[in-house]
């Protein structure tokens, strides 16, 4: 039972960590220059899952793991703003992040919904162990 606590924990973490990246992408979907202040569209970033073994076996023990990876596939999105301070001042264009909220938005629904999960499967152990307890009395 407690390697299940386990695994759900690490579920958990990961599933907060998917959350923060999605907020800081929907954050930064306007955001037109990076930190130095230099003209560039910020890029959207994902988290990617794995199931990591602690011995070595794939099939046994495993908790969840996660990697934070910059999408550098996707092109900025192009908008004519000759005005705007990050525009190129041969073309007018502004370069801002190929970020879709409403896309952010579902994959933070589907976070939530896999943290809500991974608190029932703790809390759901959780009882059992204490029935356990219980019944060996």
């Amino acid at each position: 039972m407690l390697r299940t606590l386990d695994i759900s924990r690490s579920a958990l973490v990961a599933q907060r960590e998917r959350m923060n990246v999605i907020a800081g992408n929907i954050a930064n979907a306007q955001t037109t220059h990076n930190a130095k202040g230099e003209p560039e569209a910020f890029q959207r970033r994902y988290v990617e899952f794995f199931s990591e073994s602690t011995h070595g076996n794939k099939n046994v023990e495993s908790e969840v793991g996660f990697r934070v990876h910059v999408d550098q596939t996707s092109d900025p999105r192009l908008v004519h703003d000759p005005g705007h301070p990050d525009a190129n001042p041969e073309t007018g264009y502004v370069q801002y992040p190929s970020i879709n909220a409403i896309d952010e938005m579902a994959d933070m629904l589907l976070a939530s919904r896999a943290y809500e999960a991974n608190t029932t499967a703790i809390q759901m152990t959780r009882q059992m162990a204490e029935q356990t307890l219980r019944l060996l009395q």
